[in-house]
């Protein structure tokens, strides 16, 4: 049997990923680790060394690593949304008022910290991401990636 050299395969063959299934679990991974990341991060970021609040701080941290980290790792800007929806599903539900009057994610700077800068992170670590199939902004074409004709004929 003759072997077919490298360069006369099929695209498809040569760059076959993930299969379907394993690509849902690993986003369902995803977004199950950001609703976690909301649920303890919701109850522990009000951590003090005065005047500094660290817990935030460190939460805020951690969810841009996840963050961009998840979308390194699976060449994607959807990957990286995926925990930040969970984180945000979580996070939208704990600033509620409870009917006992109560707050998850109080008025102090701590909340404000775990709020605002987590808000940020996300978006940070969404943007640092490197999209899949490169930017557009930045590919020296008007539309898209390939070249435009000005000649309609």
């Amino acid at each position: 049997m003759e072997q077919v050299p490298e360069t006369t395969r099929a695209p498809a063959e040569a760059t076959a990923g993930p299969s379907s299934p394993v690509t849902a679990a690993a986003y369902t991974v995803l977004v199950l680790l950001g609703l976690l990341m909301g649920l303890l991060g919701g109850f522990q970021h009000s951590w003090y060394i005065r005047p500094v609040p660290v817990s935030a701080i460190a939460w805020v941290a951690g969810l841009f690593a996840v963050c961009l980290g998840a979308g390194r790792a699976m060449r994607g800007r959807g990957a990286a949304c995926a925990p930040a929806a969970g984180w945000a599903a979580v996070t939208m539900l704990w600033l509620g008022v409870r009917p006992e009057g109560d707050l998850v994610i109080a008025d102090d700077p701590s909340g404000y910290v775990y709020l605002y800068g987590g808000l940020l992170a996300v978006l940070a670590g969404v943007l640092m991401t490197p999209a899949r199939g490169g930017s557009w902004l930045l590919s020296g074409y008007p539309h898209g990636a390939g070249p435009v004709r000005s000649d309609p004929s």
